[in-house]
């Protein structure tokens, strides 16, 4: 079943092939073909420093076998994904020069390779963006901030972006939205993850408590610190279960709507293609039914926690996701949170 045309679209990052590509079972241009055998696209989504050996720059010979591997697949270059490491240099931050230049590069090699989005992170500021409208705009790469776990659509880091794009007005500027900072519950890969490197079952029960709780972010971080060392967890437990803080946001949905029209590109990050705790049930069709133009990548971030291949899962995410999008507006838009 193929996507439409226009509106949403689906694709994939190849940072979901992670494990097949650490461990030299495929190379970029294998990737890139198994990515369309699937039929996981239109949509490809390539990382930088991870698939781009001369990166922030690219060879010309990259170039070339990434120009005939989308020729010969049909797919559609959707995003690169930026590096955003304002600390680089371990003694100091970067520069406001030195970050625009850093993004410059890797804006002028998405040219290169025909993708017409370049993603980076919030680390990157406002001022940073601001300088490089001018170079988006001749180079036709819309630049868009990643809003990431412990980011939200209405974050005050987020909020200065916001700020920054209502003053400058460019198209080329937006957001791309993060399925992970829309978690209704702990995927179970986590928990199972904790039991084995041997974390015992009361600070587990602990650190769930803690991240469904209510209260802000660093409320609920700030529980979850007093009441496992007040049950006898020490810092490596502690240091360990924090990840579900860091990765699993709880943003409501519908928030996305307070910037949809600057939304650029997605990323709808997944650990079990079948498991209930990110709604796509309730995603897909707000992004689908409010003006959302463009791709969304499906992110298999499963290989943090096993080896397999990532086939099995991003086939199954996307038969999933056809399904969702398949049903008339108002039959999937009635649909709970839950699946």
């Amino acid at each position: 079943m193929k996507t439409p045309a226009g509106g949403l679209r689906l694709g994939t990052t190849l940072f979901s092939f992670t494990n097949e590509y650490h461990s030299r079972k495929c190379s970029v241009e294998q990737l890139i073909d198994k990515t369309a055998e699937l039929d996981l696209g239109p949509g490809l989504e390539i990382l930088g420093f991870s698939h781009i050996r001369e990166y922030p720059n690219v060879s010309n010979e990259f170039v070339d076998m990434f120009h005939k591997a989308i020729g010969r697949t049909k797919l559609q270059p959707s995003c690169l994904s930026m590096n955003c490491d304002v600390m680089i240099r371990r003694t100091r931050p970067m520069t406001l020069d030195e970050s625009y230049e850093y993004h410059k590069a890797q804006i002028e090699t998405a040219a290169k390779l025909g993708i017409p989005v370049a993603k980076t992170q919030v680390m990157a500021g406002p001022d940073v963006l601001e300088r490089l409208v001018p170079l988006a705009e001749r180079l036709g790469v819309k630049v868009g901030v990643e809003i990431h776990t412990p980011e939200s659509a209405d974050s005050p880091n987020v909020l200065a972006f916001r700020e920054m794009y209502a003053k400058i007005g460019s198209p080329f500027l937006g957001f791309v939205p993060d399925f992970g900072s829309c978690v209704i519950s702990v995927p179970q890969c986590f928990v199972q993850h904790f039991r084995e490197i041997g974390i015992q079952e009361k600070f587990i029960e602990i650190a769930l408590e803690a991240w469904g709780a209510e209260g802000s972010f660093p409320e609920r971080i700030g529980r979850y610190q007093q009441l496992e060392r007040a049950a006898g967890a020490g810092d490596r437990e502690i240091g360990a279960m924090f990840m579900i803080f860091g990765m699993l946001g709880r943003q409501e949905p519908r928030k996305w709507l307070e910037i949809m029209p600057q939304v650029i590109h997605i990323h709808a990050k997944f650990y079990d293609a079948n498991e209930p705790s990110i709604p796509f049930d309730e995603l897909l069709p707000l992004f689908r039914d409010n003006g959302y133009n463009g791709y969304l990548a499906s992110e298999w971030e499963g290989h943090a926690f096993v080896d397999d291949d990532a086939s099995g899962q991003l086939v199954a995410l996307h038969d999933r996701m056809r399904r969702i999008l398949a049903q008339e507006p108002a039959a999937a838009s009635s649909r709970s949170t839950t699946v």
